[in-house]
C-alpha cells in the first residue's frame, strides 16, 4: 500500500483503442460511431473502475489505511475489481454482500476470495441503511478502521477520476454516450468533455430518476449538456430479454468487441435504437464508452442464462 506504488502505476493510463464500428444503419445517415474500449485498460481492475479506483487507492494508501471496505452485489463489477486492488497494491479488503451466503461461490466472489477478501453478508434490511452510523459501526467492531467506498465505487475521487476519460478520446465528437448505474462516471465524463458535445447516460436500473440528483451533486461543473434516457433498463438492473440478449450476441460477433447485457450491452441498445428513430442529425460523430464489466459474463454462464 505504497502511495508512490500506486500513483506509479496509475500514472501510465493504458492506451485503449477508439474503434470504428461500420453499420449500415449509421453510415446511411452519415453517422459516425466509434466504442472507446475501456475493457482493455486492466484484465481485471478494467473500464470504469479503473478510474473511479485510482485516486481513492491512493488517498486511501496517503491517509495510512490498510483496509478497504465496500459494498456490492453478488455479481458486482466493483467489488471485482476492489479485490484484485486490494490483492495488487497490498491492502486487505472487506467486500460487504448483498444478501445471504451461497456456496458454492459465484465466479465473481470465487475470484475475490482468491485475491484475499473477506466478505460481510448483509441482509437487505440493513443494506438498504449500509452508511448508517449503526452499520458502519458494526462493521468497525467486526474489522477494525477502515477506508469506506461506497456501492459502485462512487464518490468524489471517483468522479475526479472519470473526467479523465474523455481527455483519451483524441478525436471530435459531438455525443458521448455511458451506462449509468449509480452516476459517478456519467457525472466524470460530463465534467471532462467537450461543452459543445451532448454526453448521454443510459440508466441500467428501474425508476432511476434519481440518477438525476445524484449526478448534479457528484457534478462540480455547472454543464448542462447532458441528459439520463431512463428507458432502456428492460425491467431493471441485472434485468434483460431475448431481444437485449439476441443484440448483445450479434453486436459482439458483428465488432468482434465482448459486451454484456447488464451495462454496456443496455448503451448500444438504445444508441441503436436511437439511430433508428433519427435521434441523430446527419454528420453526428458518437463515441459509446465500454466501461468493461466482462466478468459478469461468467455469472451468466453459470446460471445457465447465456
Amino acid at each position: 500500500m505504497n502511495p508512490e506504488e500506486i500513483k506509479n502505476y496509475f500514472s501510465v493510463t493504458p492506451s485503449t483503442p477508439l474503434q470504428f464500428i461500420d453499420d449500415q444503419i449509421f453510415s446511411e445517415r452519415k453517422i459516425r460511431f466509434f466504442v472507446k474500449r475501456d475493457d482493455l485498460t486492466d484484465e481485471h481492475i478494467s473500464g470504469n473502475k479503473f478510474f473511479k479506483l485510482k485516486y481513492n487507492l491512493i488517498e486511501a494508501a496517503e491517509k495510512g489505511y490498510k483496509t478497504l471496505l465496500s459494498f456490492g452485489g453478488a455479481y458486482s463489477n466493483h467489488i471485482y475489481a476492489l479485490a484484485s486492488a486490494g490483492k495488487r497494491f497490498g491492502f486487505n479488503t472487506i467486500g460487504v454482500i448483498r444478501g445471504e451466503e451461497h456456496l458454492p461461490l459465484n465466479p465473481t466472489l470465487e475470484f475475490a476470495k482468491e485475491c484475499g477478501m473477506n466478505f460481510y453478508y448483509s441482509s437487505r434490511t440493513d443494506y438498504r441503511k449500509k452508511y448508517s452510523d449503526e452499520i458502519l459501526e458494526r462493521l468497525k467492531q467486526n474489522f477494525g478502521e477502515f477506508y469506506l467506498i461506497p456501492e459502485g465505487g462512487s464518490n468524489y475521487l471517483a468522479v475526479k477520476g472519470c473526467e479523465e476519460i474523455p481527455q483519451r478520446f483524441e478525436i471530435k465528437y459531438d455525443y458521448i454516450f455511458c451506462a449509468s448505474g449509480t452516476g459517478g462516471t456519467l457525472a466524470g465524463i460530463i465534467n471532462g468533455s467537450n461543452e459543445n458535445s451532448k454526453v448521454v447516460g443510459v440508466a441500467v436500473l428501474k425508476n432511476a430518476s434519481f440518477l438525476i440528483d445524484d449526478v448534479k451533486r457528484f457534478k462540480a461543473s455547472e454543464k448542462s449538456n447532458w441528459n439520463i434516457l431512463l428507458d432502456y433498463h428492460f425491467g431493471g438492473y441485472s434485468k434483460f430479454n431475448r431481444e437485449l440478449i439476441e443484440f448483445v450476441k450479434t453486436f459482439t460477433s458483428k465488432s468482434n468487441i465482448p459486451i454484456e447485457p447488464i451495462y454496456t450491452g443496455k448503451m448500444l441498445f438504445a444508441i441503436y435504437d436511437l439511430a433508428r428513430k433519427n435521434f441523430f442529425p446527419e454528420g453526428s460523430t458518437i463515441i459509446a464508452y465500454h466501461s468493461g464489466g466482462l466478468q459478469g459474463l461468467k455469472g451468466l454462464i453459470q446460471r445457465n442464462i447465456w
